[in-house]
């Protein structure tokens, strides 16, 4: 590196993130033109992990506190960099902040009839809306799987893909709550406690975990209906 490269680069003493509000998953330090320097610091508050990403590969993951970055802090990192050159950080590396808070009040729903089978009246159209909450579990997984190199990430992002998860295991909760079809909209809690346990896993192989799921209305076919009334 020459003289006037070194002076024209920005060295970053402080690493932190402040959340500006609601909604953000994941957010990446600006680090442009920037390096770390050795011995800043890095602050990470709760619920907010810090990860090191090395070349696209996670290297270290910071829990909440104040941590001195410097080669004992960072042994993940010593075999992927030269630490003893003049002038050159051993910092050179992409740092995202993810939020672990729990995202609260998501909704999903079947716009369209879901297709289901029950042992009474064969396939049946369901049709069901209610809430939902998550938070990132793992933010390393996360990074892995969904965030990558992009400078944000938030619940909107998200919004569509996690939606579609809920719906694609309503037939799973149907099967697997015991309750019979036409007691479904009068046994919304039982089926509620079915959807989670159906659709935990999927949510927990992107990083995420699927703490709780509320049925505000099941309708019937309307031809299961009158039978009901």
């Amino acid at each position: 590196m020459g003289l006037m490269d070194f002076i024209k680069k920005q060295f970053i003493d402080i690493v932190e993130w402040t959340e500006p509000g609601d909604g953000t998953l994941a957010w990446h330090f600006p680090m442009q033109d920037r390096e770390i320097q050795n011995g800043g610091s890095l602050t990470v508050r709760e619920s907010q992990p810090a990860v090191f990403v090395n070349e696209g590969q996670v290297a270290d993951v910071f829990c909440p506190g104040r941590h001195t970055l410097v080669t004992a802090t960072l042994p993940a990192l010593t075999y992927l960099k030269n630490w003893d050159k003049l002038f050159e950080s051993p910092f050179k590396n992409d740092v995202s902040f993810f939020s672990t808070r729990q995202q609260v009040d998501q909704r999903w729903g079947a716009a369209q009839p879901v297709t289901t089978r029950d042992k009474d009246f064969g396939a049946v159209h369901l049709r069901a809306f209610g809430n939902y909450s998550y938070r990132i579990a793992d933010a390393k997984l996360f990074h892995t799987e969904i965030s990558g190199t992009r400078d944000t990430d938030t619940v909107a992002d998200l919004d569509g893909q996690l939606r579609g998860l809920m719906l694609e295991h309503i037939s799973d909760a149907v099967a697997s709550s015991g309750v019979a079809f036409l007691d479904l909209a009068a046994s919304q809690v039982q089926f509620a406690k079915a959807m989670l346990d159906a659709t935990a896993p999927a949510f927990g192989k992107l990083g995420l975990k699927l703490e709780s799921v509320t049925m505000q209305s099941v309708s019937l076919p309307e031809e299961l209906q009158k039978i009901l009334d």
